[in-house]
């Protein structure tokens, strides 16, 4: 296939975000419901697209990071619950009431300040239990309490995370158990207190796959709804089949011969051991690629095979080694990161070169990165 009207761009096929779905609400205890995770531009796959979808197949509580991410939920028609997870500062407070937006209070002088705001709000109450972020310490009854008391706040649920649920090992998972049990005695001693803490939720991907909490409204999954784990290999205690929403494409733009002992590249940084053909691809560091791919064995698939990435990665472009691929001409779609010809390059390949997680790979694709949106193989919409 060759001729894309498109630079680079990353297809989002819809039909795996709704498996994906499926699969999470098949293990999650009847009556809990999905609060889909679509901050970070949908970890990088396009809210616009992925919340609209989501909504359609049911979805009607979402989490997003800040106020102007909920905002432009909103602008889209987004209708369901949209808690902001995080801090929203004051003078951006009224954008909380007039798009009716649900605020996380992430301690008990943060509620002090919303409730001085002059407005009624709801708002969910942030109780650390030990990952040490946002969130009033679970040791503080006094203050957790005092956060129920205030007359403008509407407490709609209350909530926690986890520090520690994708970990294997004993001291993790002791760790995670700890931490369910606080939120569980915390609430008990709301309730005690005569307060209702709301709809509650704690458990995010990891939590979702390795633990079973009882007595939870809500799981927020993130990094799995979009079909992948923070690691490629990792192990879960339940076992389900998630399916990669996203793949990662770039247009050939030059295909040149190298001879033995020229370089190419900023520096120099490539020297052709033997007479070569090089492709240049139009994508680059501005559109999210790691430069330290070219430096760790990153490869790209071209016609199905592998094309190893060589010198520096560019801005807007980088090169890569096609010299074992017969016929590779411009105009020939590259695959950075899914699969061609029976052959895959995962986000989590990426992740283990540069050391890092699946989730900064895929939420670091550039914003002119354009995301197109397929279903049963064919636009979306």
């Amino acid at each position: 296939m060759n001729g894309s009207k498109h630079r680079v761009w990353a297809e989002i096929d819809m039909d795996h975000l709704a498996h994906n779905l499926r699969q999470l609400q098949h293990i999650v205890p009847s009556g809990t419901e999905i609060m889909a995770v679509v901050k970070a531009d949908a970890y990088g796959h396009g809210v616009s697209g992925i919340a609209k979808r989501l909504e359609d197949e049911g979805v009607g509580f979402f989490a997003v990071a800040d106020v102007d991410e909920a905002v432009a939920l909103r602008r889209r028609s987004i209708r369901g619950e949209i808690l902001v997870l995080g801090y929203t500062a004051t003078n951006r407070l009224r954008d909380i009431v007039k798009y009716s937006l649900t605020q996380t209070a992430v301690g008990a002088e943060d509620a002090e300040r919303l409730q001085a705001y002059g407005a009624p709000m709801k708002i969910h109450v942030k109780i650390d239990t030990g990952l040490g972020r946002l969130g009033e310490s679970f040791e503080h009854l006094d203050r957790i309490l005092s956060m129920y008391r205030h007359s403008r706040l509407q407490v709609t649920g209350t909530f926690s995370h986890l520090a520690s649920a994708d970990q294997g090992e004993a001291e993790g998972k002791a760790f995670t158990i700890a931490q369910i049990r606080r939120f569980q005695d915390i609430l008990g001693q709301i309730r005690n207190a005569g307060y209702d803490p709301g709809r509650l939720h704690i458990q995010s991907s990891y939590g979702i796959l390795n633990y079973e909490v009882k007595g939870m409204d809500f799981v927020r999954p993130g990094i799995a709804l979009y079909g992948l784990l923070s690691s490629d290999g990792d192990e879960t205690r339940s076992v389900v089949d998630l399916r990669p929403v996203l793949s990662l494409k770039a247009t050939v733009v030059l295909v040149k011969k190298v001879h033995e002992g020229e370089t190419i590249g900023y520096g120099g940084s490539f020297m052709a051991s033997r007479s070569s053909i090089v492709a240049t691809l139009s994508v680059g560091y501005a559109d999210g690629i790691a430069r330290k791919l070219s430096e760790r064995g990153g490869c790209v698939l071209i016609r199905g095979q592998r094309a190893r990435i060589v010198g520096k990665i560019c801005m807007d472009q980088m090169l890569v080694d096609v010299t074992d691929i017969a016929d590779v001409r411009q105009g020939d779609i590259a695959t950075l990161i899914g699969e061609d010809g029976g052959q895959m390059v995962t986000a989590g390949e990426w992740a283990w070169r540069t050391e890092t997680i699946t989730n900064e790979i895929v939420a670091s694709i550039g914003s002119r990165v354009e995301r197109v949106y397929i279903s049963k193989g064919h636009p979306a919409f």
